[in-house]
């Protein structure tokens, strides 16, 4: 019994009917082709990246066509590239910007849409990106739900160079690493310890966002760092959203516990949270900085509180340029090594932090 009909073409005769089509029609969409061969757009995606890094077939957005030297692009078919943020009113608009500035140097176009740091599963929104006929992926996906390992696998095997941000992650068994640009905000935490220390705080907690993706490695950079420095850190807390009804009682237990440890100084991830910190500080009557000093981290609007934030801020706007770099360096070469990129982030001294108080 002939089966091929079920399983529809071999590859390499998908990958002949593809070449013969080209020759025939000049340049070719991916819809154009997902009906003619009767395959998935991942799958022909994919097998236009191997024709490409042979050197048979050109890219060009949307489709591809012929590498012929006479060939005149169409207009308006510069490399596309998708991004996938999980918000677009906090923390990723800057990285967007970068990424923007970044693709239109390089002749490029950002097709950018958000997602949702409660969604379940990023591949639906992927899977419409791709289908619009971008040419790269640039991506924030959430990896701590149980689908995250089929989207990593899925990103993996669309064919199209993909570029993680603020995130890492590996696929197959030998645990192959995805592209990707991070900050070393472990780092980040770090150096707002050693600013306390230098201070000459020598009690220095940490308040964390619950679900934040970035806690762990705040909290390891912490961690090492009071213990590094000999310092006491009798605060580890961790509170919810500062929208939550329930934050305000998270912070007053953390006040209670920063009062009954003679705490003198804490890092508050993210903004919005530290904010709130002080001003329940100023609504107990606990001086910021004369009793606590206060360092944020994200610093997306902690300057324009009063007093001023010390914070850690992150290079947003490099991680979106550096995103787009690494897609441009891959398409120009599919066969150069992973990169992951990692940035470090910025401590901006304002006026939250002070000496501690003098027993």
């Amino acid at each position: 019994m002939n089966t091929s009909d079920k399983r529809g073409p071999l590859p390499e005769t998908r990958r002949a009917r593809l070449l013969q089509a080209l020759r025939r029609d000049g340049v070719l969409r991916i819809s154009d082709l997902t009906e003619t061969l009767g395959a998935a757009a991942v799958t022909i995606r994919r097998d236009i990246a191997q024709l490409a890094a042979e050197g048979l077939v050109r890219r060009v957005h949307g489709g591809v066509t012929l590498p012929s030297p006479e060939a005149t692009p169409e207009p308006g078919l510069s490399p596309a590239l998708g991004m996938l943020v999980p918000s677009l009113d906090y923390y990723y608009p800057a990285v967007a910007r970068g990424a923007e500035e970044a693709a239109r140097e390089l002749d490029m176009r950002i097709v950018l849409r958000g997602s949702s740091y409660e969604t379940e599963d990023d591949r639906p929104r992927l899977l419409r990106l791709v289908d619009q006929g971008v040419d790269a992926l640039i991506v924030a996906p959430r990896l701590d739900v149980p689908t995250a390992t089929r989207t990593v696998d899925w990103l993996a095997g669309t064919g199209l160079p993909v570029v993680l941000l603020e995130r890492t992650a590996a696929t197959g068994p030998f645990h192959v690493a995805l592209e990707s640009v991070v900050t070393d905000h472990a780092l980040g935490a770090a150096m707002a310890v050693r600013h306390l220390a230098g201070l000459g705080h020598r009690r220095v907690g940490v308040v964390l966002a619950t679900h934040s993706p970035t806690r762990p490695h705040l909290h390891r950079g912490w961690r090492e760092a009071v213990t590094e420095l000999g310092l006491d850190a009798p605060v580890d807390a961790r509170v919810p959203d500062a929208r939550s009804p329930e934050c305000a009682a998270a912070l007053d237990e953390v006040l209670d516990r920063c009062l009954a440890t003679g705490t003198t100084a804490v890092l508050v991830h993210a903004d919005a949270e530290a904010i709130a910190l002080v001003q329940r500080c100023e609504e107990r009557r606990i001086a910021v900085p004369g009793q606590l000093s206060v360092v944020a981290y994200d610093d997306e609007v902690a300057g324009l509180f009063s007093p001023a934030l010390t914070a850690v801020r992150p290079p947003r706007r490099s991680i979106g340029r550096a995103a787009v770099r690494l897609v441009a360096d891959r398409l120009a070469d599919p066969d150069r090594p992973t990169h992951r990129v990692v940035i470090n982030p910025a401590l901006r001294v304002r006026a939250s932090t002070a000496p501690p108080p003098t027993p």
